[in-house]
């Protein structure tokens, strides 16, 4: 027979001792939770051994208190809040606090201040004199500022009649003290709050109270077992493959006690990934929901105005335009990105709509978000109502309230946005939208949601849910010692130190709390399995020392530490049984004929050169990666908008020893202001770059001069070729063309420092740019003209430019060929270009045997 068993059976019998079968409705009986009722009922069964038993009244101390009715309404919390935060927004010690934050967090001192008062008041005039005697005596009282602060504001805040939370809490209990006319029997693991032990010593005096404290009754902890994980993932499938262990053998009832709420995450996707459904009694706040997602994103959107980021993560949610059909909301999201891609657009939704006038199945979804963000305008302020309304028909307007009512959070979210609307008609606050939307934040923050649409034989659960439960099998998840005693409820702003001050629960007495709920689980389950992470982030993590001290008394007394050694067995056959992984080797494709490109553009041809598998991914699969919307002026802007520079000042000065060097400067300057006249527009780091241009102009003159001198003229720029080689077309198009009577010398800017230019001449062949411009223009002759850091210097190749150029096609005509009959493509690029290459998740260089 269980400990559980034995502990009900007895307490069973006394209260059938003191009150005979088979009519017990004359008692009640007040339980931690409602799943005791099972339990106890079953033990006053098999204890009472009668045909027929009319069980007591069995019910928890909240669920009685609410049974309660008050005459006067109950003030939302909502409400308390803003009131609250309107009151400490004036004050001048708070400038720079967020305030909400204090707000959540003062009216939980609040809550337990009122619950803490010396006796159970049972009307306002009874409450108001209790707390003027409180007043009364910490007024005499040395307080420290922050106490002093709290003390004083919950003063302020309960002067007037209305009921709020907690004092209604209080009133409910004192009325109930005034109608005690029953035995009372309590079932208790742990301390009480000062407010419930309040009402019980007060209930005693009308009436008998007997508390069955399961401390104090005799019983035997059992034993657990432990599974010290190494990483999060292996407590995890640990976890999730004792739980399905458990479920094979027929245990029916069990327990997941999630002390660590990252690991349970990823524990509850392991166990639906194995078909295990987990429902959930703990819950999860909205905050980590996708249903709030979509809300945060549309409001983030509008905040930023409509950054593409922010819109394109806003249109990929499942829930905003629910009204359209799936296909065509993907093919929206598609198009608008590629469209902004592709025009560089970085936000405004009014500059998205004038991109997509022409694109009719953009448009509409773009005017319906203009509809929708002129309802949130802003500009103005507004109370939390207003806010809240807008907000509701925003999310009409973009068909995200649809989407959300096929979700069972979505229709509880949609019931809480309506709820604090109604509750807050009567706030005559204004407040700003970042003030409002932090307000929202917060509430999503602390409400719960609960999918109680899960019937299940597995729930996560919490340990102050477990008091005086029996479960088949319980795991606790997280036993480490950073969530066990995890957190109290204490906040940022207000520590122990004040909390003792005021007279209430300290950190340590919530450890106490936790550890006495602890033994009471060990007491009432013999079949627990703690785990937890030994090992994070390289450092070593303790136990929890409520589990350490009971470890080690078991091995002293036992000889065995309580380790946990079949689960690693289990886990390795697993892990075998899985489909195992290919290995990754070196890639070297070959292509079908039809597939081979009929042309290559020389950074084609760089690319092949450089890397094979590159030119195979980037090439024949069209791989590349998405263009970047660009926010600011890059390296590559810089370098075209030389380029153009360069163009129109040659264009208009053919041969500059014409003219005189200030004459030129001047041009030149002209030229670079019209050409840099857009970037100067928009983006002020324009005139970093355009100064950085400026400086090398002198020297681009003195360069030009000399390059004149030695009898090279200007013939042509940006000049594109397209020729036709053996099996394949290469195409291009050079910066510039030079003459020298027959001669030609093709030039090619380059906005880099003349050492880097000379690394890529270094090896012959290896860089293809200046070989492949000189065979398209039957040149002789070749360079890189390096503009950088007010120098400007050619790099010419030291080889014989004809005979490179000739190799270089030659080249890429047998390797073209080689394509052609099959050969592979290797991923055989150096270090160097591996480390910027976008292709190097595919080929997966770095995991080759």
């Amino acid at each position: 027979m269980s400990n559980a068993t034995v502990l009900f059976d007895r307490i069973a019998k006394r209260i059938l001792a003191a009150h005979p079968a088979p009519d017990l409705r004359g008692i009640i009986i007040l339980l931690p939770n409602l799943h005791v009722a099972q339990s106890l009922a079953q033990a006053l069964i098999r204890a009472a051994n009668v045909p027929a038993l009319l069980l007591p009244r069995m019910v928890t101390m909240n669920a009685w208190a609410q049974s309660v009715a008050l005459d006067a309404p109950v003030v939302a919390d909502s409400q308390r809040s803003a009131l609250l935060y309107q009151h400490l927004r004036k004050q001048p010690w708070f400038e720079n606090a967020e305030l909400w934050g204090m707000t959540q967090e003062l009216l939980k001192l609040f809550d337990e201040l009122t619950h803490s008062l010396h006796a159970l008041p049972t009307d306002a005039d009874a409450f108001s004199l209790v707390v003027q005697q409180a007043y009364q005596t910490k007024q005499n009282a040395s307080l420290q500022l922050e106490a002093r602060l709290v003390f004083e504001l919950w003063h302020a805040m309960q002067s007037g009649a209305e009921l709020d939370t907690a004092r209604a809490y209080q009133q409910r209990l004192a009325i109930l003290v005034a109608q005690a006319d029953r035995p009372l029997y309590v079932l208790r693991t742990s301390e009480w709050d000062a407010l419930e032990q309040r009402f019980l010593e007060e209930y005693e005096q009308r009436a008998m109270v007997k508390v069955f404290d399961l401390r104090e009754m005799e019983a035997q902890t059992s034993a657990p077992l432990f599974f010290a994980a190494t990483s999060l993932e292996q407590e995890a499938r640990a976890a999730t493959m004792q739980v399905r262990l458990w479920l094979q053998s027929g245990k029916r009832d069990i327990a997941i006690v999630a002390q660590d709420r990252v690991a349970a995450r990823r524990m509850r996707a392991l166990l639906e990934r194995a078909e295990v459904l987990v429902a959930d009694e703990t819950g999860w706040t909205f905050a980590t929901l996708s249903v709030s997602t979509v809300l945060d994103r549309w409001l983030t959107a509008l905040q930023s105005d409509f950054y593409h980021h922010d819109l394109l993560d806003l249109l990929k949610s499942p829930f905003i335009f629910f009204d359209m059909p799936a296909g065509e909301r993907k093919a929206v999201v598609y198009q608008l990105e590629q469209l902004l891609r592709k025009q560089g657009v970085v936000s405004g939704l009014d500059k998205f709509l004038e991109l997509a006038e022409a694109e009719l199945a953009l448009h509409q979804p773009l005017a319906r978000l203009r509809q929708a963000a002129a309802l949130l305008e802003q500009g103005k302020k507004r109370s939390l109502a207003e806010w809240l309304r807008a907000l509701r028909e925003s999310l009409n307007v973009l068909g995200v309230d649809g989407g959300l009512e096929q979700d069972a959070a979505g229709q509880q979210l949609l019931r809480a946005l309506d709820a604090w609307q109604q509750e807050l008609h009567n706030d005559a606050g204004r407040y700003r939208f970042i003030e409002w939307r932090r307000w929202l934040a917060q509430q999503l923050d602390t409400e719960t949601f609960r999918d109680s649409g899960i019937d299940s034989r597995v729930c996560f659960t919490h340990l102050a849910a477990t008091r005086w439960r029996n479960f088949d099998a319980v795991l606790l998840l997280g036993g480490d010692a950073d969530h066990l005693p995890g957190a109290s409820d204490g906040g940022r702003w207000f520590n122990d130190a004040v909390r003792s001050a005021l007279n209430l629960p300290t950190r340590s007495m919530h450890a106490v709390r936790q550890r006495d709920d602890l033994l009471a689980l060990l007491v009432l389950n013999d079949c627990v399995l703690v785990t937890w992470q030994k090992e994070q982030n390289g450092e070593t993590r303790m136990l929890s020392p409520f589990l350490q001290m009971l470890r080690d008394a078991h091995e002293q007394m036992h000889g065995d530490d309580l380790a946990e050694h079949d689960l690693h067995g289990y886990l390795a056959a697993e892990e075998a049984h899985r489909m195992p992984l290919q290995q990754a080797v070196q890639p070297a494709p070959g292509v079908a004929a039809e597939l081979v490109p009929l042309g290559v553009s020389i950074s084609g041809y760089n690319a092949l050169v450089a890397c094979p598998y590159q030119f195979y991914a980037r090439y024949i699969l069209r791989l590349n990666e998405l263009d970047e919307v660009q926010e600011g002026i890059e390296k590559r802007d810089y370098g075209e908008r030389v380029h153009e520079i360069l163009q129109r000042f040659h264009e208009r000065y053919r041969q500059v020893r014409e003219h005189a060097a200030d004459i030129l400067e001047s041009a030149l300057r002209q030229i670079s202001i019209e050409v840099f006249a857009d970037l100067l527009a928009h983006d002020f780091a324009a005139r970093a770059w355009l100064a950085r241009w400026y400086k090398s102009l002198p020297a681009y003159i003195e360069w030009q001069m000399e390059n004149e001198t030695q009898g090279w003229r200007y013939a042509e720029a940006e000049s594109q070729f397209d020729w036709q080689l053996e099996g394949v077309r290469l195409k291009g198009r050079i910066d510039r063309l030079d003459t020298r009577g027959e001669e030609k010398l093709v030039l090619d800017y380059k906005t880099q420092s003349d050492t880097v230019l000379r690394n890529k001449l270094k090896e012959p062949g290896e860089d293809v740019q200046l070989a492949c411009y000189a065979y398209a223009h039957e040149a002789a002759d070749a360079g890189f003209v390096s503009i950088e850091n007010g120098k400007v210097k050619l790099v010419a190749p030291k080889e014989d430019v004809p005979l490179l150029a000739q190799l270089n096609v030659e080249r890429l005509e047998q390797v073209m060929a080689a394509m052609r009959g099959g050969a592979g493509l290797p991923a055989n690029g150096v270090d160097a270009v591996c480390g910027y290459c976008e292709m190097r998740g595919i080929c997966r260089k770095g995991e080759w045997n």
